[in-house]
């Protein structure tokens, strides 16, 4: 309640298929049932904890203005994937493209830390440098991403429309906050909340990424025992 979770959008501004999650109306705007809210966001993160303690992948999305640096930052905390720029259309359903666009960013980058680009003329080291640069906004924050991810958590089901379609169509997992004014069918996992406020996204994302840290925790524990447990090659 302190970070406006229960604030949703004006009452006649609404999609119908939000209404278990409404708790009310007050001065013309719906309330989000917070005991909702709190039931529907747990089972989200125990979902989250247990793909990645399974070696899973969860891709962080958030290209509205109100989400960009909030999904960057925790992203980047937990070590996953995030879009914040515009979704580049195929990110999943046309992988194989994306994986070339992030060998070729890698590919530049070392290059230029190498100092091979320098024996290039200063127009074409320009052209590479743009190049990079546009490389990076585009998938920068994918670069680590080696196959398909099993989870998309999206900030907003409609800015980020494009990237729901994808994974529905990949049949990857969906995580989607979901305010009042949004269908929610296409989300696997429905956090009803406020997805336009800072402090309510915040929050959201942060847990999203200590549930990525929490299961990475048991991975890595789970991954040790395995290692310990075979035998020596003086045993065999």
């Amino acid at each position: 309640m302190k970070s406006g979770v229960h604030f949703g959008h004006v009452a006649y501004h609404w999609h119908p298929k939000m209404e278990p999650y409404i708790y009310g109306e007050r001065g013309g705007i719906h309330i989000i049932d917070l005991e909702e809210t709190q039931k529907a966001l747990q089972e989200a993160l125990e979902y989250v904890k247990s793909v990645v303690s399974r070696g899973g992948v969860i891709l962080f999305v958030g290209a509205k203005r109100q989400a960009k640096e909030i999904v960057a930052k925790e992203a980047a905390r937990c070590g996953m994937p995030h879009v914040e720029e515009r979704w580049l259309g195929g990110t999943l359903t046309n992988f194989g493209e994306i994986r070339k666009l992030i060998r070729r960013l890698k590919t530049l980058r070392e290059q230029n830390e190498r100092g091979e680009l320098k024996k290039y003329t200063k127009k074409e080291q320009l052209w590479f440098a743009r190049e990079i640069e546009e490389l990076t906004v585009k998938v920068g924050g994918i670069e680590s991403l080696e196959r398909l991810p099993e989870v998309v958590f999206v900030t907003d089901m409609r800015a980020d429309k494009t990237a729901v379609a994808e994974a529905k169509t990949t049949n990857v997992s969906v995580i989607a906050v979901c305010d009042t004014n949004v269908n929610p069918v296409d989300a696997d996992y429905v956090v009803p909340a406020n997805d336009d406020g800072v402090k309510s996204l915040s929050m959201i994302v942060r847990l999203m990424a200590d549930a990525v840290i929490e299961g990475r925790k048991v991975f890595e524990t789970e991954k040790l025992k395995a290692v310990q447990n075979q035998p020596s090659p003086a045993a065999k």
